[in-house]
This record gives structure tokens, sequence and C-alpha cells, in this order.
């Protein structure tokens, strides 16, 4: 069986690395093409231009190239969705996708939507309509991330007592490591968040706010603690933690991304640090000396596609996770409910701030509480942080 799969907004330039877009849909498409089981076949995108461009990139038919991706859907089978807009309008699209009759599954780029109550709509409208919906958390199936949990799992650091990590915001960066916290502690649910934010310089990632520093606390129902300092200037987010993420246990430590240092450590109790190799970044696999002397000699002998030498990114094994669980009718690792805790702790962390004090869970507001203080005049935008 071979499944159709169709991107809907692939962005403009592969290359392009500035906060209006990503054009993350060349990162999903290469987890299609890789797989026996999937075609890639069509492609949506308001500017036509940009569409082309991915089509003649990834070999889609030109007759599949659309402008509206609701007539995508009527006029063609489609079995998989990657959803790759900017997150303030995921949420249309994925209902939309839910809602037409024609996707099984539909996968969207983080962070899910802008507001609490997009977010909730998505998952509601995907379990309504029986389609697998997920969210691009492609971390989860990192070598640093994974060899950190089979450390925790079988007790190098003793029992797991605290999370902390560094980056540059609680949405759309920190997202990623709210759902990582969500591995390690085996999905158990946060009882509250407490945090403060400050926004005195516009900052839009995608069209969206997220603040310019920020610190939350929350705990899990089974006492485990969460830290996060966000910010990019010097002296904040990463730069205080001293690492990308930390598991804090009872008998040591397990840090993951060290700054000027390795991806992954830990140690045990007063013992030295113990560097664990995963040949990879906690961002993707590493081209080694085997493969860079292959790709040589494939310059000179192209006898077969050298792209299926590379070890898969961290979005293509999330691809192949959606494709697998879609085939073997399970729930796939990364599905919409799952991620719908991580997002909530960032809204969470933004309520916390509006109400200045500690918000309990499950979080009872529907709209996005920066974008709202943000408007109100709360924070005095466009004056330098000093």
């Amino acid at each position: 069986m071979v499944l159709n799969a169709a991107v809907i907004g692939t962005g403009e330039d592969p290359e392009q690395r500035d906060r209006t877009g990503y054009a993350m849909a060349y990162r999903h498409a290469p987890g299609y093409e890789r797989r026996d089981d999937v075609e890639l076949v069509a492609c949506a995108d308001i500017v036509p231009e940009n569409a082309l461009a991915f089509a003649n990139r990834f070999d889609v038919p030109k007759g599949n190239v659309y402008e509206d991706y609701e007539t995508m859907l009527e006029e063609l089978e489609i079995d998989v969705v990657s959803v790759c807009t900017p997150p303030s309008v995921h949420a249309d699209i994925v209902v939309g996708c839910a809602e037409s009759g024609t996707p099984d599954a539909v996968h969207c780029e983080k962070p899910m939507a802008t507001t609490w109550g997009d977010c909730q709509r998505m998952v509601e409208a995907c379990d309504r309509n029986d389609v697998q919906f997920t969210i691009n958390h492609q971390r989860r199936f990192g070598g640093p991330f994974l060899k950190a949990k089979a450390l925790l799992d079988r007790g190098e650091i003793g029992d797991l007592e605290r999370l902390e990590w560094g980056e540059a915001n609680l949405l759309d960066a920190g997202v990623h490591l709210f759902d990582l916290c969500g591995f390690y502690t085996d999905g158990t649910p946060v009882k509250w968040v407490l945090a403060n934010v400050d926004y005195r310089e516009e900052n839009l990632w995608f069209g969206t706010h997220n603040e310019n520093q920020g610190l939350a606390q929350w705990q899990y129902e089974d006492g485990v603690t969460g830290l996060a300092i966000t910010g990019e200037a010097d002296g904040l987010g990463a730069d205080v933690v001293g690492c990308y993420l930390r598991l804090v246990g009872s008998d040591g430590v397990i840090e993951l991304g060290v700054e000027d240092g390795p991806d992954l450590r830990y140690r045990t109790g007063d013992s030295a640090w113990k560097t664990v190799d995963t040949s990879e970044t906690i961002y993707g696999p590493q081209t080694g000396l085997a493969r860079a002397g292959v790709q040589k000699l494939f310059e000179r002998v192209p006898v077969v596609d050298e792209s299926r030498l590379d070890k898969p990114s961290f979005h293509e094994r999330s691809i192949d996770e959606v494709i697998e669980s879609l085939l073997e009718g399970r729930e796939p690792s990364i599905r919409g409910a799952v991620s719908l805790r991580a997002t909530e702790l960032a809204f969470a962390s933004w309520e916390s701030a509006r109400r200045q004090g500690r918000v309990d869970l499950p979080l009872d507001i529907d709209d996005n509480p920066l974008e709202a203080m943000v408007e109100a005049g709360v924070y005095d935008v466009g004056v330098e942080a000093e």
C-alpha cells in the first residue's frame, strides 16, 4: 500500500533563517520522499511561485500544484497532509482538513496555534472526525534525548526531581522543551504554573508575539518540578542554565546540549562527568568522516541516490512515526493530545504573568494572554531593555 501525501504551506526559501518563515515544508518533504510506502503527490500555497518552486524541487506533478488547499483536497485522494504554514492559520487549516473527509492523518508544525482555544479546537476536530493528528515535536526522536531517557529509566541519577532549561522563549522555541519535559516525566499531569515575562521590544516569530525574557516554574502531580529561563540577550536563557536541558535526580544529573561541551553527559553523586557519544547533536545527525568520503565518491560516480546513505534527520524520523502509526493503527507518540499538554504550559506561563499569580491546571482560558497584554498596553513596547 502506497499512501499519498501533500504539503500545505510550502514557504519561499529553504535556506531562509529569519523569523518570517523557515520553509519547514522543505524539511517535511524528504521524510516522505525517503519512504517506499509514501508518494508526495501535491502541494498548496497561497503564493503560486512558492508552490511551483517546491513542486520542482520534489517532483510534484504540475497539475497537482494549488493555491487553495480545500480545492486540492476536493480533487485529489490524499492520505496524509503536512501543515507547514505560519502558526496563526494552523487551526483553521487543520480543522478544515479534518472536516473535509479526505486525509486520514494531519501532521502539523509547532507551535500548535496562537490561542489556547484554537489548540483545543484542532484536537477536538480531528478526534471527532477520526483523523490522526500529530505535531512535529521531532526532538523526541533524537539520539541525545533518547539516550538521556534510557539513562533516566535505568536509574543512573536516582529519582527525577527537577527539570531545568533555557531557550529564547516559552512558546515557539520553548514548546519543544515543554514537550521533552513531558517525555521525561512519562506524561504526568502538571498541577500548577507560576511565571512572569517581559515584552519591551516587539518580538514576532512567524507573526506571533513571544516574550523578550521570562521565568517559569511548574510542578507535576508526582512532585517533580520544572524551571525555565528564557531570553536571547547575553545572560538570559541558555546562558543562565548552562545547557539546553538539565535533568536533576536524587543521586545525579543529566545535561543535554552543554554550552561549549558535549551534547549529552551525566554524573552520579559526586563522580566526574561521563560524556555519552551519541553521534548526533541535539538538533540532528552529524556527518562523519566515512559519510563524507562516500559523498566524494558519488560526486564522481553517481550510481545510487546518495541521500539514502544519510542518517534520517529528526524531522524525517517524525514523519516515520506519522506513517508507521497510521499503517499500524496505533496512537503516535507525538499525537495532538500529548502536544496539547506541552503547549498548555506555554500559555499557562503567560496567563500566570497576566494574573500576577499562580495558575492551576487545566487552563481555563481561550485566548492568548501575551497577545492580549500587548494589545492592552500592559508592556511599554519599544523601550529598549537595559
